[in-house]
């Protein structure tokens, strides 16, 4: 079973608990569903776990647990999954910039594999052809026929074939999906650095869940600085030690040259635009490789929580 036959069961589910959930399930006039997880709906911490659990395809678990992080009182999002390449890097990576008129969206989730039109799928693999697709949204806007249109030529297929998952940043479905993406910002820096990526056999991560706030700019800060300040990821390799020392120790996110500062304000000096941040600061804080091969173990960053209490006070 593949990623977006695995997240359409998932969205199924959603969908039949949408009262539970708070969640809204809305048929599109060009026939698409739109599951809102927030962005008109209220949503809910559990609608967001189910969220991030379509964005890895099916081939992960997100839980709500307490704190990893020393200081911090408050939950922690925990994200663990046994396929991290196919789970992280063919579809929770939010790799897809979504453009309309007065409409934009980071567009991640298995849809992402039958689209596999952006670079990284030349190295990782994984691309579908379901005859459907499933996407997740991160917008504040509800799409409307062009962008449903755009989508369905992109992926080559009728708009309801298609089923579009959303949440604002500001929303709490959208702050926890975001937290979920400890392992998968580990996994995109470490391939981006080169790392063989089909060496990291099982990943797992934790990541404070961030307060909930209605300034987007603020919302933007604080669900980054999460990963950037309080993520912790597992990973365990089959590979050499060499070539953890040599890639690995550069995973965290202080090894990037835009860190050292709330991400609000990165965003900011970057003009609001993700894509202009250095990619390397989007990682866990702290990243910890268990050598299956050897029985070594490698530890690279730190927390800080210090930091983190710019993003939010507490």
């Amino acid at each position: 079973m593949g990623l977006n036959e695995k997240a359409r069961r998932i969205c199924d589910q959603s969908a039949e608990q949408a009262k539970e959930l708070r969640i809204e399930v809305i048929q599109s006039p060009e026939g698409a569903r739109l599951l809102d997880f927030g962005v008109k709906a209220q949503g809910s911490i559990e609608a967001g776990l189910e969220l991030a659990k379509i964005c890895m395809g099916g081939m992960g678990v997100a839980e709500l647990v307490p704190s990893h992080l020393q200081g911090w009182d408050g939950p922690a999002i925990q994200v663990r999954t046994n396929h991290p390449v196919a789970a992280c890097l063919a579809s929770q990576y939010a790799g897809w910039k979504i453009q309309g008129t007065k409409f934009f969206a980071m567009g991640s989730g298995p849809m992402r594999a039958c689209y596999a039109k952006e670079e990284i799928f030349n190295t990782v693999g994984g691309k579908e052809t379901p005859g459907f697709a499933v996407g997740v949204l991160e917008t504040g806007t509800l799409p409307g026929a062009e962008v449903i249109a755009q989508l369905g030529e992109k992926l080559q297929l009728a708009p309801e074939k298609i089923t579009l998952c959303l949440a604002a940043t500001s929303s709490v479905a959208g702050a926890v999906q975001i937290a979920a993406r400890s392992v998968e910002t580990a996994l995109h820096k470490l391939h981006e650095l080169g790392f063989p990526v089909h060496t990291i056999q099982e990943g797992t991560g934790w990541a404070p869940l961030p307060p909930p706030t209605p300034d987007f700019i603020q919302a933007i800060g604080r669900t980054n600085d999460a990963i950037l300040f309080g993520g912790l990821v597992h990973l365990w390799v089959n590979c050499e030690d060499d070539l953890i020392g040599q890639i690995g120790s550069k995973a965290p996110s202080n090894q990037s040259g835009d860190y050292g500062a709330p991400f609000g304000e990165v965003f900011s000096r970057a003009g609001g635009d993700f894509y202009k941040i250095d990619p390397l600061l989007f990682s866990p804080a702290r990243v910890v490789f268990n050598n299956l091969k050897t029985g070594k173990v490698f530890a690279f960053g730190e927390l800080n929580p210090q930091l983190l209490r710019k993003s939010w006070p507490w």
